[in-house]
């Protein structure tokens, strides 16, 4: 995988990938070239098998605050609309490839997330917040639609159809506690915590069986649209390729040998 420059990449040897925005001095503002490099980041993980979860955070006080006022908001003006098409499509790649990237990914959110930080957040698949994460979708704020980048496909789907819209409507800052309160986050911590923490939940499932949990993301994507019936045929299906899955039989042989299992 070819290294990014526009943001800071580490690889832990248990097979952690750690993505850290890098513009502290602008609340890590997404230039262009970082939804770039972001949406061919995820792209390109999908075939590091060495790689089994992604967590993506910020350096200094703030997660992401968005896009760039000066790097991206103010060169839209000069563009017509397929020009703004071609970004508005970019910035929905980024959410595509978090989304179909068939490993956890984790938001480890130090600090206030707003705009297309929001979106990148929610779609990531677990939300771990320090105390000092406040959230907006502050699209309409600036006279933009709430529906932005999945904002008005997937946060209803996390928090519900009632609270996603006053989000959407307003564009206010909740606290982390109250984001905690709705489903939006699924842990918050102290800020000197949220590091270790986020680790070790990255790492346990780094350890877990990935064929498993990808069939598992796989699902939870597929059936959002889906029926009842539809679903469980779906998930029948699904469950009967993992037990031809090696892990299957991991599992249970490290049960009856009472050990911890080896997932490959």
């Amino acid at each position: 995988m070819k290294k990014p420059t526009s943001f800071i990449y580490e690889q832990t040897a248990t097979g952690v990938a750690i993505i850290t925005l890098n513009r502290p001095e602008r609340l890590n503002a997404l230039t262009f070239e970082v939804y770039r490099e972001l949406t061919d980041t995820f792209a390109a993980l999908r075939a590091e098998d060495d790689v089994r979860v992604v967590v993506i955070t910020g350096a200094g006080r703030a997660f992401c605050s968005g896009g760039d006022v000066h790097d991206i908001i103010g060169e839209l003006f000069a563009r017509d609309m397929e020009g703004l098409l071609e970004f508005t499509r970019m910035t929905c790649d980024l959410i595509r490839n978090i989304r179909i990237f068939p490993k956890p990914v984790i938001a480890s959110l130090n600090g206030t997330t707003a705009g297309a930080g929001a979106c990148i957040a929610l779609a990531s698949d677990l939300r771990i917040a320090s105390l000092e994460a406040r959230i907006a979708f502050l699209f309409v704020k600036v006279g933009l639609s709430g529906a932005d980048m999945g904002a008005a496909h997937l946060l209803p789907r996390v928090v519900g159809v009632s609270k996603a819209t006053e989000l959407l409507f307003t564009g206010d800052f909740i606290s982390a506690p109250e984001a905690e309160r709705i489903g939006l986050y699924n842990r918050v911590v102290p800020a000197g915590e949220l590091a270790a923490v986020t680790r070790e939940f990255a790492e346990r499932l780094a350890q877990g069986p990935s064929f498993a949990l990808a069939k598992t993301k796989e699902m939870i994507n597929r059936e959002i649209d889906m029926n009842l019936s539809a679903a469980l045929e779906c998930e029948a299906q699904a469950q009967a390729i993992c037990m031809l899955h090696p892990d299957y039989r991991e599992a249970h042989e490290a049960f009856v040998a009472k050990r911890a299992p080896t997932f490959k």
